[in-house]
């Protein structure tokens, strides 16, 4: 199982709206004969690419599958339909699918078949690596983190606004691969314009990973910068805009520069409403969201307690009270209401240090 979790990874960021599976199957001599992960797009499915690199010795084995088979026909048959015809015996599964559409019914079908049916095993685990897919089924959202890098004191930038660099190139790779393994990457207009950011994943090997560009875009300012690469390279790397401006001037140029527009409600304060921007998300099959930036788009989010995971970054600086603060104000009065998170992570990374953590849930 846990080699079927490893394999399982691999699909993370690349197979969305499916769930990325991984699975084993093992023959009657207790030998691994199959390998196989959920593949791009979602399709062929982990079993499916496990039993034909399994062949004939399949038959009378046992499959180690980390999320239980599907049991509907979709672009494909039915996984269950798959491990019975092959002769499978035995299958393990770590969870069961959430989706309506299976629920339990692909187990029951393998039991119907004679077929003994093992659940639960590194439960946990699957859990945590299915955590975007379970968000957007059963919350209506994708599972949400956030990513920052700053200073020992807290700050992203100065107080003019320089931000290049606070930590070193291998954080930055880091960086990268958290990219690859996210379904979409949003930030606020505010970044979009005073950094020009790619948004993509720039190492070698990862150059097909890079996840959809999303900008919270209130009054459509990106309308009138088309030399940003957000909106030139629109066509080569997808982008979307959540807006609340209804100028069809502007909506005509995003969409003539190959941008997804997204009308999208606004909060009191006039800010856009980024419970909506979640669900929209989610409803498009985003399963894995990660938030790079600015302050005010990480405020918003943790203010409506949507982060679910941080990864913190942090270079030994110092930039002072006057820089940037990674989080705005939260009008906190005592310390024990604010957000709090468990730490999972500590890793060195040269003179950075890269730190990861969990909600309590």
């Amino acid at each position: 199982m846990a080699t079927a979790l490893a394999l399982g990874r691999r699909g993370l960021g690349r197979v969305w709206p499916n769930p990325a599976v991984g699975c084993v199957i093992v023959d009657k001599a207790g030998i691994v004969a199959g390998r196989g992960w959920t593949q791009p797009g979602g399709r062929p499915h982990a079993e499916t690419e496990a039993l034909l690199r399994a062949g004939a010795r399949a038959k009378d084995g046992t499959a180690y599958v980390t999320l239980e088979p599907c049991s509907h026909v979709g672009e494909t048959a039915p996984c269950a339909e798959a491990l019975i015809a092959a002769g499978i015996s035995r299958v393990v599964a770590a969870l069961e699918d959430p989706d309506g559409r299976v629920s339990g019914r692909g187990f029951d079908i393998l039991r119907q078949a004679g077929i003994k049916v093992e659940e639960g095993l590194d439960e946990k685990i699957a859990r945590f690596d299915q955590a975007g897919f379970l968000s957007r089924i059963e919350r209506g959202r994708p599972m949400i983190a956030l990513k920052t890098a700053t200073s020992l004191d807290g700050r992203i930038a100065t107080k003019e606004g320089n931000s290049k660099w606070i930590t070193g190139p291998e954080a930055r790779k880091h960086g990268h691969l958290l990219r690859a393994t996210h379904d979409a990457i949003l930030v606020g207009v505010g970044t979009a314009l005073a950094d020009n950011p790619r948004l993509d994943c720039r190492i070698a090997g990862f150059e097909g990973s890079s996840p959809i560009r999303i900008v919270l875009d209130t009054r459509l300012k990106l309308a009138e910068h088309s030399d940003l690469d957000l909106v030139a390279r629109a066509n080569e790397q997808e982008t979307w805009v959540f807006t609340a401006s209804k100028n069809p001037n502007s909506m005509s140029k995003m969409t003539a520069a190959g941008v997804r527009v997204f009308p999208t409600p606004v909060m009191g304060d006039g800010r856009l409403d980024v419970a909506s921007v979640s669900e929209i998300i989610a409803s498009e099959g985003v399963t894995r969201l990660l938030i790079e930036g600015g302050a005010t788009v990480a405020t918003s989010f943790i203010e409506r307690s949507l982060v679910d995971r941080i990864h913190s970054f942090r270079g030994p600086q110092i930039i002072g009270g006057d820089g940037l603060a990674a989080i705005g104000p939260l009008g906190l009065v005592q310390v024990a209401n604010g957000p709090r998170f468990i730490r999972q992570g500590l890793q060195s990374i040269d003179d950075d240090c890269a730190e990861f953590y969990v909600t309590i849930e």
